[in-house]
């Protein structure tokens, strides 16, 4: 299979930063009492709908997919860079990392009762995410959530809008666009939060985080 151009040009910038991100990001949560409401509102309705797992897609260093633990998830965490699931193992060998494509997932269908998607899509280009959604729906359970977080587009004109990442080319998304997609994709939209951007981000856009559900008969 002829990989994504765009996967593999993050892939390898990740691969080339890893060290440096985990250093970055491995305490966020600290200061972001609402990005830790809404993880645990995940939990919550993930927990009160079974006993799936959850994969933590685009997991990065692994800090995510600990805390998820710590909140009572069975969670494993998934990312396209060898060199952040390799960080991953060393900082929390309890808990499982593979690597691998969001776009062609390693997952039975209908087997998590859980996604987390937080900042991964950032880089897909905008053709491309419909595949993504898809597999998303594909391996949830029914009844299952997604919970995805992203920058906000603030031009209605234009529904994504790429800015220059730190790492690589990446878009940002109008909260109603991505919803609508996720309606198509067959998950319907259960809550979302929208957070101001703090004076410390380095990037003033409003975060999204999108709470989505898998209907119980699909």
């Amino acid at each position: 299979m002829v990989e994504h151009d765009a996967l593999s040009v993050s892939r390898e910038a990740y691969n080339a930063v890893a060290d440096t991100y985990a250093q970055l990001f491995r305490d966020e949560l600290r200061d972001r009492p609402f990005d830790r409401a809404i993880l645990s509102a995940f939990a919550e309705v993930v927990g009160a709908s079974g006993d799936g797992q959850v994969a933590d897609l685009g997991c990065g260093p692994g800090h995510i997919t600990a805390h998820l633990d710590k909140l009572g998830l069975s969670v494993f965490g998934v990312d396209a860079s060898a060199a952040m699931i390799e960080l991953a193992r060393n900082a929390y060998p309890g808990l499982r990392f593979d690597t691998g494509s969001m776009a062609a997932l390693n997952i039975a269908d209908g087997v998590l009762g859980g996604v987390l998607s937080r900042w991964s899509i950032i880089h897909t280009p905008p053709q491309e995410l419909p595949v993504i959604l898809a597999e998303f729906h594909r391996v949830l359970a029914p009844g299952g959530h997604l919970l995805v977080g992203f920058s906000a587009s603030d031009d209605p004109s234009h529904p994504t809008q790429a800015f220059d990442h730190a790492v690589a080319t990446a878009y940002r998304w109008s909260p109603d666009h991505l919803a609508a997609m996720l309606r198509k994709s067959g998950l319907a939209e259960v809550a979302r939060m929208v957070r101001e951007p703090l004076p410390t981000d380095r990037r003033q856009f409003q975060e999204i985080q999108l709470l989505a559900r898998k209907a119980q008969n699909a």
